[in-house]
């Protein structure tokens, strides 16, 4: 791979390795084991296994390795491990290098499995865990300290899209020691310059924007050399959230085109935004790229462009956002997000519905919320189904 590569070549050629036979599109390796030569050689690979020598699985695969290389291309980040789906990533990252005793201090807005990684699961094995509300550095300074071993936040919270400034974040993580990880999702690998910024781990649920198309459930947690291969594959080949071979080739095939989706489904969603912003039936609507966005200028900065996801909060409450959904005609209910289809989803009552009432409205989740992830659908035709389904809540 040529240094002088730009995205879009590295999103189809990085990490490329080709069998004798010479296949234009990458092989799948479906198997879980491999064989050796000879005893010596079996003794000699499980003493020192090199860039494309594979035991297990579960330890590594060609076609998984592809994955991970191309992606650690794409994001400028030295190494990466591919994992079976995003949460697998979210906790693999952090628990691999954790221990009772650490402290983490995170953002409290965050997704509420990602929540329940850090309040329940940590917490019940002697982590600490400080939140904090990750658009106010002075809360970030005070929180973290001499012994805090992580932070940990999502850089556009899930869903009220707020943006944190990692630039500044992870100074104040880094002058006390501690490691800076990002959930990067809501942000892409389009349009991420994280490790640029400071990140020192970046995390991607590849059942987002990576795939893209709904087919299947994969994560990747990129940093480091030293802490993907020594920290992080340790603990993941021994416990088992590797990603398939079957699923890396689907992720291959969908970086190939991510950078044209989400380019395009980020244009829409910034439309879309505009053309229904101050409709007298909406009584916020949150969108990244907005100029009325409170980080609009930080979003520029950080990012370029706003993203793929935009959030109405509709007057009425929850009956109001249930008659906006149920009279759609183009976008579908779901909880999946960065896919080809437009995606509604519900948060009070589906991804964050656990959460107590008093700390859904200080995440600002109401009960009008709805986040939609914008498709490839034509975004007139999206403008126009929202601005009849929000007929019908009037």
């Amino acid at each position: 791979m040529s240094d002088t590569w730009k995205q879009g070549t590295k999103a189809v050629h990085a990490g490329t390795r080709r069998s004798q036979y010479g296949e234009v599109s990458e092989a799948i390796f479906l198997t879980q084991g491999f064989v050796y030569d000879s005893a010596e050689h079996a003794e000699q690979r499980f003493i020192s296994s090199g860039d494309d020598e594979f035991i297990y699985a579960r330890y590594g695969n060609p076609t998984v390795k592809m994955f991970e290389e191309r992606i650690a291309a794409l994001e400028g980040a030295e190494d990466a491990f591919a994992t079976a789906s995003g949460m697998a990533a979210v906790s693999g990252a952090l628990t691999s290098m954790l221990k009772a005793g650490d402290h983490v201090v995170s953002s409290r807005a965050l997704f509420g499995s990602c929540l329940y990684v850090l309040e329940d699961i940590l917490t019940r094995f002697g982590v600490e865990v400080t939140f904090v509300d990750g658009t106010d550095l002075a809360q970030w300074e005070a929180a973290i300290r001499d012994d805090t071993k992580a932070v940990f936040f999502e850089s556009i919270s899930n869903p009220t899209l707020e943006v944190i400034d990692i630039k500044s974040v992870a100074a104040l993580a880094h002058a006390r020691g501690a490691l800076v990880l990002i959930d990067n999702v809501f942000a892409t690998p389009v349009f991420s310059r994280a490790f640029e910024q400071g990140a020192d781990v970046v995390i991607y649920s590849a059942t987002k924007h990576i795939d893209g198309q709904g087919r299947a459930l994969g994560g990747v947690i990129l940093g480091s050399r030293d802490f993907i291969r020594k920290t992080v594959e340790p603990y993941m080949k021994h416990t088992g959230g590797s990603m398939s071979p079957f699923t890396a080739w689907i992720m291959l095939k969908g970086l190939e085109t991510m950078g044209l989706r989400v380019r395009a489904q980020a244009a829409s969603a910034l439309a879309i935004a505009k053309a229904l912003h101050g409709h007298k039936a909406i009584a916020q609507t949150i969108y990244p790229g907005l100029e009325s966005h409170p980080q609009a200028e930080l979003v520029q900065k950080q990012m370029g462009a706003g993203g793929t996801v935009l959030s109405l909060d509709i007057k009425g409450g929850k009956d109001a956002a249930f008659k906006f959904l149920n009279a759609l005609q183009i976008g579908v209910i779901s909880n999946n997000l960065g896919d080809a289809k437009t995606i509604l989803t519900h948060p009070a009552t589906t991804t964050h519905q656990r959460l107590p009432d008093d700390q859904k409205a200080s995440l600002g989740i109401t009960a009008g919320l709805v986040r939609i992830s914008i498709g490839l659908e034509d975004e007139t035709d999206l403008i126009n189904d929202c601005l009849q389904a929000l007929e019908a809540v009037n």
